[in-house]
């Protein structure tokens, strides 16, 4: 059986497609929702596997995905949650994963494009995964500081790709596949990685997606 979900988008034509891309992939979808109070009666209403929802929705059309994402994790750990976003928004990423990564999702809508990739983001919460769009963290590389760059001089070529799968949720296996690397290489470069950066080298897959992005997130 399907994994069933809750959606909440509040432009209709982007609702109607993206409830299509949905049904399409095998999902049950329990409700929709227009904004941030109709998605939070949805979830207590179906209890959901998995939460899909816009960032900017009514009352004030700011971060209402975020603050409901954070909430539902609040109420209802067991519920996955991917977020979209139309445009790349680091510091929401950050946010969203500040008190942990586990089952949460952040995508670019560009990404609806291709079934694949959200129904990727979808399957990986709903198992306490995460995944977050490869462009945000470009972003939040692409945003560092001279003084904290100087940390990721540290590391080598082959390291930093490593570290940009990683930072997108990456498990050993689907790293080592990307780049034509075996799991055991790919576990020293990530060893390597954590020892340059002065993070723990012995957290777990979520644990480091949070370490990771709050460091390439951070400002002097």
């Amino acid at each position: 059986m399907g994994l069933k979900l809750v959606l909440a988008e509040d432009s209709y034509i982007v609702r109607e497609g993206e409830k299509l891309v949905l049904e399409s992939a095998g999902y049950e979808l329990l409700a929709t929702a227009e904004n941030y109070y109709e998605l939070l009666e949805a979830v207590e209403m179906h209890h959901p596997d998995v939460v899909v929802t816009d960032i900017r929705m009514p009352p004030s059309r700011t971060d209402e995905g975020i603050k409901a994402a954070r909430e539902i994790r609040a109420l209802h750990p067991d519920i996955g949650v991917v977020v979209l976003s139309q445009y790349v928004e680091p510091e929401y990423a950050i946010r969203l994963l500040e008190d942990g990564s586990s089952g949460f999702a952040y995508l670019l809508k560009e990404r609806l494009g291709d079934a694949n990739e959200l129904v990727d983001a979808i399957e990986r919460v709903a198992v306490g995964g995460s995944r977050i769009d490869p462009k945000v963290v470009d972003a939040l590389l692409a945003g560092r500081s001279a003084g904290r760059r100087s940390k990721l001089e540290r590391l080598t070529g082959r390291e930093r790709e490593v570290l940009e799968h990683v930072a997108a949720g990456g498990t050993n296996a689907g790293i080592a596949a990307d780049l034509f690397l075996s799991e055991r290489a790919v576990e020293k470069h990530i060893n390597s990685i954590f020892t340059k950066l002065d993070l723990l080298a012995n957290v777990d897959g979520n644990r480091r997606v949070k370490a990771v992005l709050l460091f390439l997130g951070e400002t002097t």
